[in-house]
């Protein structure tokens, strides 16, 4: 086996100016919000995708959301990645490529990074392009020997990263953090998870967040913070649609709820319409009932055994797993079956 290089201290200072960051530009066309806003409300119940909650400023109020007394997952899943780094670091393996889906600020990503064993590259990945051009940017300052190749894609489809832009690794390790594997139905999530493992291949890993079934209480609270916030992340949605396609959603007439489905294990988040009201975009029109439910997003909570068995569906075996003391949440490693 070859000897492993001694990990570099990748905060220390260097003597040359870094250039502006170059981003790797997969995003989606414009036509694909139109086309799945359309595709959604014309659906019974009606929905819209919840990745497109992910604009410039639906990502600054998830960062809000994230410190919100009521909302558990992230300062959870941070303690639990502060407290397991080095294990998790490990697990990953040197000269690893870091590949993180919807990196948003990278700020649990910062306890891996410090803990990681002479990393090859990180590779944030999200859709919201302004946003993922600042916080990768940031990282890089922070950590100035770490090569940092920002990437602008809608991760739930496959994507390629140019083979030239990417140094030589070890392996591959997505990382995929903050509990957004549950967002997705049981088939979606599978295919997701499939497209991962054809990512990393046959000697990658899978580092993910996992958030797990607990008290309704909990849940409800978590989705339905005092403040707000969460709300407004769900309108800004509207205000979104409203923007880039010329709709005519009016926020006002628009009502936040948040609800546990215990059958489907999930917290499903929803608009409901305060009156009836029709609205407009191009030359389609869609009339709301007084109280219709418009769906945003799932969050669905798994049992270890639960999450174990999509994971085997896609051809993943569970390696370790890392919880906090009172099973809220947990941090899992994943490698090919």
């Amino acid at each position: 086996m070859p000897s492993l290089r001694p990990r570099p201290d990748l905060t220390a200072p260097v003597t040359v100016a870094r250039a502006a960051l170059p981003l790797i530009d997969l995003a989606p066309p414009a036509a694909d919000l139109h086309r799945d806003v359309l595709d959604g409300l014309a659906q019974r119940p009606r929905s819209l995708p919840c990745k497109y909650f992910y604009d410039d400023h639906g990502s600054w109020l998830f960062d809000q959301i994230c410190g919100l007394p009521e909302y558990y997952p992230t300062r959870t899943e941070l303690a639990i990645s502060r407290h397991y780094a080095a294990e998790m670091a490990t697990a990953c393996g040197p000269h690893t490529l870091l590949v993180e889906l919807g990196s948003g600020s990278s700020t649990k990503t910062r306890v891996l990074l410090d803990h990681l064993r002479d990393p090859a590259a990180y590779v944030p990945v999200d859709i919201a392009r302004d946003f993922l051009r600042s916080s990768a940017g940031a990282l890089a300052r922070d950590y100035p020997r770490l090569p940092v190749l920002p990437v602008c894609a809608d991760f739930t489809r496959p994507f390629t990263v140019p083979a030239d832009r990417l140094p030589p690794a070890r392996r591959t390790v997505v990382y995929f953090p903050g509990s957004t594997i549950g967002n997705f139905t049981a088939p979606e999530a599978t295919a997701l998870l499939r497209n991962i493992a054809d990512l990393i291949g046959d000697r990658g890993g899978l580092l993910i967040g996992v958030d797990l079934r607990k008290d309704q209480d909990i849940l409800e609270r978590a989705y339905n913070d005092a403040r707000g916030v969460t709300a407004a992340f769900n309108l800004n949605l509207l205000a979104r649609i409203n923007r880039e396609l010329g709709a005519d959603f009016h926020l006002e007439h628009f009502q936040h709820r948040a609800i546990w489905d215990a059958d489907a294990g999930r917290i499903e988040m929803q608009l409901l319409s305060a009156r009836p009201q029709t609205v407009h975009i191009d030359e389609h029109r869609f009339d709301f009932s007084a109280g219709e439910v418009l769906r945003t997003e799932y969050s669905h909570k798994y049992s270890l055994e639960q999450f174990a068995g999509l994971a085997a569906a896609a051809g993943l075996a569970v390696r370790q797993v890392w919880s906090d003391r009172d099973r809220l949440f947990s941090v899992q490693y994943l490698s090919p079956a």
